[in-house]
Formats: C-alpha cells, structure tokens, sequence
C-alpha cells in the first residue's frame, strides 16, 4: 500500500532527528520498515532508508507514530522475537508446543510450518481440536498430542533440525517459534596404528594412527593423546588433520589423523583419541583402545645374555643371543676365544642368530663376544667380553679297578674325580641303595660271601645342585660255588615235560653241569651268578634216581640233587592249565652255603592230593557200611562173636573169597556196621570182621 502524501512528509520529518541500524536484542524499542513505493516528498533520503531496518526516536515534540502491521495494512513485517530451543535425540520422539495464548480460540484454527533455508512450508493444519497432516516428507509422523497445543514429531531424524513454526489466525494472527536441535552419540572410535613404522630421523612428521567416529550427530571433536597428555597442533611436530562424511542418514563419520616426529623415547608410546560430543542430558566422550608404533631408531649398544642366568654345569641346556637398543636389532655375530691362539672365532648360531650349547660341557667355558651390524647406518658394533664358566665332574674312577679278596679278609676301595670346585664323595651299596660311608674311601673288612657285588661312588659338587657323576665297581669274594639247597623235591608228572632250573654263584665265576639228558640252557645273573634251565622228560627212571645239578669252579664244587615226586591225583582250576613244560627252580639262598642241609618246604599240590584221598576213603566207607547193613537187615548176614559173617555162595565158588574188613574208626563210629537191635561187640573184639564168601 501507499502512504498519503502529509503522512509521509511528517514521518520523514519526524524521523530524520536521529537514526540508527537496529540492533539484535528483539524488543529494545519501536521498530519500523519503511516501503516507499511512487512519489514521495522526500526522494533520495526515503529511498537511502528503503529496506533498511530503523531504530527512529522522534524529536522532541513529534509524537511517536503507531507501529505499522500488515494486519493494519501497512506494508512491512514486524521482528519476531527468538525461537524456543528444543533438544532431542535421533530417533526418539520431538514434542512440538505451540506457545501461542491457551484461550480455546486460538488453538481451534492453527497451522504449523517447517521453515528451512529460508523457505515455509505448511505441514499440519488443526481446525476445531482435529489435526490433519499435509502431504510431504512429514505426513506420516506428526499427530495431535490430545487437543492441546503440543504437536508431535516421530522418528526424528538429523535432517528434521530446522524451525518450526505454529500460527494461530483466531482472534487475531499470533505465531510461535520452535528450534528443534538433534543430537546422535558416534559409535566408539576404532583406531589404526602406523603398521610401517616412522624412523626417528624422519625430515617431517610421518603419520602415527588413524581415528575413525561413525554416525554422530553433529560432528564431535577429535582430541589425542600420548602416554595420556592431551597433544596439540605445533609447527613441524605434530599436525592433526580431520575430514568428515555426510552419510544418506545424515550422521556424520569422522576421521582424524595424528601426524607426528617421534623420537626413540616414543618405542613404548601409547597413543589413543577422543570422541567429545554433546547430548540433551549434557558433554559426554569416548575413547580409542591405546596402541603403540613401530619406532626405528640406530642401535648405540650391543650386549651378550646367558640363559639360564647363573651357575652352569655340564648336561644344562644353555643359550647365548646377542642383544642391542636398536630397532631393527642389526645383524649379529657370535665368537669364543680360542684358548691356544686368543684368537676370536665366528661360533655356529641356529637361524635366529642364538648360539646352543646342549648339552653343555666343560670345553665350552671360555671368553664370548658379540659383533652388530648395523645395515642401515653400516656402522659395525662390539659388546665387551663375557666369561662363560660350565662346572664340570669327569673321570670319577675306583681303585682297583676289579676287586677282589678271599672271605675273612680286607680290602679298601678308593674314588678319585676331577672337578673344577671342590668335591664330596659318597659310597652306596648297589643292590638295596644303602650309605656305606662319605669320603673317598671304603673300608670293607672280614668279608662274606654276601659282601660281594656292586658298590657305587658318587662324586659331587656341593656348591652347584644337581652336578655329580657316579662309578660303579663289583667287589668279588673268592670261594667255591654256593648254592642255596642240597637236597630238593618237586611234584611233577609221569611222561611230562618239567623244566628244572638250578642256580648258582661264585668266585670265579662257576659253570652248571647236569647228570641226566635234555636240552639245558644258562643265563648270567650278575658277574658272579650263573643261572641253568633243563627241560626233561620224566621217566619212571627218573622219578626213581631223581636229577642232580653240579656247579663248580677252580676252586671246587657243589651240587644240589632234585627228588622228582610223581603227582597221582590233582584238582586243577581253569586258571592253573598249562600248555608247556611245568618248571622247578633251584635258586641260591642269600645266607646258604654249601653245608647247608634239605629244607622241606609245604607242597600246595601234595596237601590238594591228601584232601581227595581223605574223601575218597570216607565215601567208600559209607557205601560199604550201607551194604553190610542192608545184608543185615535182610538176615542174610549172620554176626558171630568172633566177628566173622559168611555170605552163601554156589558150591563151585566156596572157598573162593575172604573178604577182611578192618576199620579205625571209634566205637561211636561203628554205628553203621551194628545191627538195629543194638548189638554191641565183644570186649575182646578188635573191630576186625571178616565175612566169608564160601557159604
């Protein structure tokens, strides 16, 4: 519209006494926009303020004119005060209240916008308390919270951060601003390490790790850190370089790059970032995992190391490496002093460059030393000399060599070692592991027949646990054969196959000779026992005569002879059967000599017999006992006082038979053979009856 001409005059005059650009403080004073549009009286300065914002404050005695609207039809826009600030998160739910007047007027005609770079558009529209949604990005998610004020916003997303805007056109046009703030928390930062390495003499700084947030909203700050101090931006040190993307979600993914020199104090850096970003409910951050980068950096120094760390002694298992504070470790080389030449000599090491000594011994003492190379610099390294010392015992030796001695007499063992510290010596008995003594040597005196056989020195080093060395010597005890038995019986089986073994011992060393035939073989049971197996048929001549064994030596001989008892009846469990030849074995008593005599040992085979034969004879009692007394019940059995019966019998085969039956059994036994009246025997009757077969 346009002004009248009068009212134009006076609004220019009123208002050229002062004019300032308006400021940004909604509300701090009156405000007006000035359209000019046709003539106008006050030409170039109504045309200088044309679209311009002005403060005016009229002049003393010029009344302040009436802010235009264009409810009154006067063209222009009046300032609309800042929006209300409204914080949610992606994917929840925005609550939009329109802040217009609560009278139920006002809220019965509303329409909401989106205003978004500068544009309106009309999104939802209520009309008497029903809500309708226009067609468009937002059709789907917005609804009447009831029939109050409050419109709601679903699913929000990260592109639904604009304006909004609720205007009410009953009484009169009022509006009401919304600014809706979205917010997404990123994922947790992964970060990737340098897998290169960054050498220290590197001219500018090379590239540590890479720090990656995904899909947050809006973009967060990326903070780093080494060994937990916050780095920064320095010229020529340390450069930190961001880049984001916009995903189709709207989130942003953002990467951040930590470039840096480092130093050789950097080897064991832990370097991690930070994620620091905001949420409704306030600052909130995330961290990276810690990582460390590859530092290279020339080696200074070159050493040697021993394992095991301490004393060493012959049979460990050792090994020698070389070591230097470089990285990449250079290429190394391993010598030992020659002892004749003190010459240093390039020692044999396996591919990782480590010299093993196993097992060790004592020819690897000596002075060691380590060469490096540095490839990169060509600069030849030197560790200092180390000594290498592997205890040892060798040559443990008894004298003599080959005891030997006659019973009732003397004799001294000796020990003797070499060693490079200082020894004890210590004398076992072989057979039972017994302490004979300590030092190096042994007294042995009124020697036996037992005395003889293994003695064990151990020599040992006190000061190093676990190194000794033994030698074991057999002590002799001149004498003829000793065998444990004279005499000996064994059950065997008629027209069998047995086996008989006969053993025996002695100084010298004894032979076994047998008196009968058969297959015999012998076998050593130490240096001074000799052992002889004879597989042999029995024979009845054989059980008769029996089988003799004879061990002799220079000195004389001895013989156990062995009676063969023929086994008539037996009870064999399914475990005791056999297939082979049975076996009986003769072997030397430990304090037998050759006076000794026979020893009868229990026979498990005869007590067997003994059992069946006892049984045997008392069942054949009790069946006779059943037949006299069955005889006699019939009356065909006629008992005299001399306790002689006789049984009728054909006149051809009188005479034929007598029939004596003796019995031991006790007078209460004797019950079977009585008659059932009780008759009882004489006084003089011996138990003896006889019955005669010849009548």
């Amino acid at each position: 519209m346009e002004a009248p001409i009068g009212d134009t005059e006076d609004l220019v005059r009123c208002s050229s006494a002062r004019r300032s650009p308006r400021t940004t403080l909604a509300g701090r004073g009156r405000v007006w926009i000035l359209r000019v549009a046709g003539r106008t009286a006050a030409g170039s300065r109504l045309r200088a303020a044309r679209e311009q914002q002005l403060e005016l404050t009229p002049p003393l005695g010029c009344t302040s004119p009436r802010p235009l609207s264009p409810a009154a039809g006067v063209p222009g826009e009046a300032e609309q005060p800042a929006p209300d600030l409204l914080e949610v998160e992606v994917g929840s739910t925005a609550l939009l209240q329109c802040g217009l007047s609560h009278a139920p007027t006002n809220l019965s005609h509303v329409d909401w916008f989106s205003v978004h770079k500068g544009k309106s558009t009309l999104i939802f529209r209520v009309r008497q308390g029903q809500g309708q949604s226009e067609p468009g990005e937002y059709q789907h998610r917005l609804s009447l919270q009831g029939k109050g004020p409050t419109l709601a916003l679903t699913q929000v997303t990260p592109h639904d951060e604009r304006v909004f805007l609720c205007q009410g056109k009953r009484p009169r046009s009022q509006e009401h601003r919304i600014q809706l703030r979205v917010y997404k928390a990123p994922e947790e930062p992964t970060i990737q390490a340098n897998a290169v390495g960054i050498p220290v003499n590197s001219e500018e700084p090379e590239e540590v790790a890479t720090c990656v947030g995904r899909n947050g909203y809006p973009i967060p700050q990326v903070i780093w850190y080494k060994n937990g101090r916050q780095l920064k931006e320095e010229k020529n040190r340390v450069h930190i370089q961001s880049s984001q993307i916009v995903e189709s979600s709207g989130l942003y993914t953002l990467q951040s790059v930590l470039k840096a020199q480092l130093v050789k104090e950097d080897k064991d850096a832990q370097f991690y970032c930070e994620l620091s970003y905001r949420l409704p409910s306030g600052n909130h951050m995330k961290e990276s995992r810690e990582v460390t980068v590859h530092v290279f950096y020339p080696a200074e120094k070159v050493w040697l190391e021993v394992e095991p760390v301490g004393t060493l002694k012959e049979g460990d298992h050792v090994e020698i490496r070389c070591l230097a504070d470089g990285n990449p470790p250079p290429h190394f080389s391993i010598s030992k002093q020659n002892p004749s030449t003190r010459e240093m000599e390039e020692q044999t090491t396996n591919d990782n460059g480590v010299l093993v000594l196993e097992p060790a011994r004592k020819e690897h003492s000596g002075i060691y030393e380590c060469q490096g190379l540095d490839l990169e610099a060509m600069v030849s390294l030197s560790s200092d000399p180390q000594e290498l010392l592997v205890n040892y015992v060798s040559d443990v030796r008894v004298s003599p060599a080959t005891p030997e001695s006659q019973e009732g007499s003397s004799l001294t063992l000796t020990c003797e070692a070499e060693s490079n510290q200082a020894l004890e010596f210590q004398w076992l008995r072989e057979k039972t592991g017994q302490e004979l003594g300590r030092g190096p040597m042994l007294q042995l005196h009124d020697l036996t027949r037992e005395a003889g056989g293994g003695y064990r020195c151990v020599a040992s080093v006190p000061s190093v646990p676990g190194l000794n060395r033994t030698r074991l010597v057999n002590v002799a005890v001149f004498g003829s054969p000793w065998m444990a038995w004279k005499e000996r019986k064994v059950q065997v089986e008629e027209n069998a196959v047995f086996n008989l073994s006969c053993e025996a011992s002695g100084h010298p060393r004894p032979t076994i000779s047998w008196n009968v035939n058969g297959t015999a073989s012998e076998q050593d049971r130490g240096p001074q026992s000799v052992l002889s197996s004879l597989n042999v048929l029995v024979t009845p001549e054989l059980l008769e005569t029996g089988v003799k064994c004879t061990a002799s030596n220079a000195l004389g001989k001895n013989t156990t002879v062995i009676f063969l008892e023929r086994v008539r009846l037996t009870t064999l469990t399914p475990d005791s059967k056999t297939t082979g030849p049975s076996t009986s074995t003769v072997s030397p008593h430990p304090r037998a000599n050759s006076t000794s005599t026979e020893r009868k040992l229990p026979e498990s085979e005869s007590q067997g017999v003994a059992i069946v034969a006892v049984i045997v004879c008392i069942l054949v009692l009790a069946v006779l006992g059943a037949v006299l007394y069955f005889f006699y019940k019939k009356g065909k059995l006629p008992c005299g006082r001399s306790g002689k019966q006789e049984i009728t019998l054909p006149p051809s085969r009188k005479s034929e038979f007598v029939v004596e039956v003796k019995s031991d059994k006790l007078p209460e036994e004797m019950g079977l053979l009585q008659g059932g009246s009780g008759d009882k025997r004489a006084p003089g009757d011996q138990g003896e009856k006889y019955i005669d077969l010849r009548h």
